[in-house]
């Protein structure tokens, strides 16, 4: 069965910036997976980055040397 877990969201404010982050992402092998928003959290685009909290600064450093736009990192629990 499927638990909530701590999961980390990063929310961007445009579709082609969701889209750039994740070419960018897979294309360096950054932990996380693009996904729709989670509903408890609002984001101009409806797209996010999902990844286990313990990445948290790798991602956050990895989108600022790539300039990376993103709306905002949150971490909610979270089936997965």
């Amino acid at each position: 069965m499927r638990q909530k877990r701590p999961t980390l969201f990063f929310s961007f404010p445009t579709t082609a910036a969701a889209m750039a982050a994740e070419s960018i992402c897979r294309g360096n092998e950054v932990p996380g997976r693009l996904v729709p928003v989670p509903r408890e959290i609002t984001a101009g685009c409806g797209l996010a980055w999902m990844s286990d909290p313990e990445h948290k600064d790798l991602i956050l450093s990895f989108f600022k040397a790539q300039k990376l736009e993103y709306e905002g990192c949150y971490l909610l629990e979270f089936l997965r």
